[in-house]
């Protein structure tokens, strides 16, 4: 694939050695015979550089632009085949899967969900992440795996993509499953309420303490939300529910200086 743009190369440099001879030619017929000594070296001097110039200048855009089209060319050409080439490799994965016996699938995701255990969100990102969409690839349902990978991106601030897996993890637990329910719209509530996102997370954890109306860790979340929002109401209503349900809770104190600021 190299050879090709060498000779195009050296073809441009031909046809630009061919052109300057001409423009040489020309000016060497040039009539100057009617003009002083002492001005027409320099004349055929500023006509010689002018022409030379625009000439240059004038094909190197041409060959500027031939080399810019070929370039496209080739990138749209690669991109194609590596996209080609990646949808063989998932469709060989997902044929490769759809041989596995489930308890072969059992066991491979095993091994991948040990292979992340002792490893960091943060420094092995890239390994975890391929590890858990592996994952997902052998179980498209697996709970565990989604919202292993929505934790994943929350930890390295990728809001947009932990937001993404743990909304389909919602699309995957059935209605009997409250508890479940409320634990992903919590965690949904975190990440909207750290990526500035206030309005959305006093949604998301409205939904998690409806469903699961005594757990102080959702009472807490909504608490800290409800004073981000400035909403004084609404935090002096979950401080009273949360102070019934956890009145150990060590933050009551500071939790209750901040409404008083409100």
């Amino acid at each position: 694939m190299t050879v090709i743009p060498l000779i195009l190369i050296a073809i441009s440099f031909l046809v630009i050695f061919i052109i300057i001879a001409r423009k040489f030619s020309a000016l060497a017929s040039l009539d100057i015979e009617t003009m002083p000594a002492e001005k027409e070296a320099r004349f055929k001097e500023q006509l010689v550089e002018s022409r030379l110039s625009r000439g240059f200048a004038k094909w190197t855009a041409g060959i500027t632009g031939i080399f810019r089209a070929i370039s496209n060319r080739l990138s749209k050409a690669f991109s194609y085949l590596n996209d080609k080439l990646n949808e063989m490799k998932k469709d060989h994965d997902g044929h490769m899967n759809d041989t596995l016996s489930s308890n072969e699938k059992a066991e491979k995701l095993e091994k991948l969900f040990l292979s992340i255990e002792d490893k960091d969100d943060k420094e092995d990102f890239s390994e975890v992440e391929k590890a858990l969409i592996e994952a997902i690839g052998l179980d498209s349902k697996n709970i565990k795996a989604f919202e292993k990978l929505g934790d994943l991106y929350y930890e390295n601030k990728k809001f947009e993509e932990a937001k993404q897996a743990f909304e389909h993890i919602l699309k995957l637990l059935s209605d009997e499953e409250i508890e479940k329910q409320a634990e992903i719209h919590f965690d949904l509530a975190l990440v909207f309420k750290d990526s500035g996102q206030e309005e959305a997370a006093l949604e998301a954890i409205g939904k998690a303490v409806k469903l699961s109306p005594n757990n102080p860790r959702f009472l807490d979340a909504m608490l800290e939300i409800g004073i981000m929002n400035k909403d004084r109401s609404l935090a002096e209503e979950v401080f009273t529910r949360l102070a019934e349900v956890d009145p150990e809770n060590n933050k009551l104190e500071e939790l209750a200086g901040k409404i008083k600021e409100l």
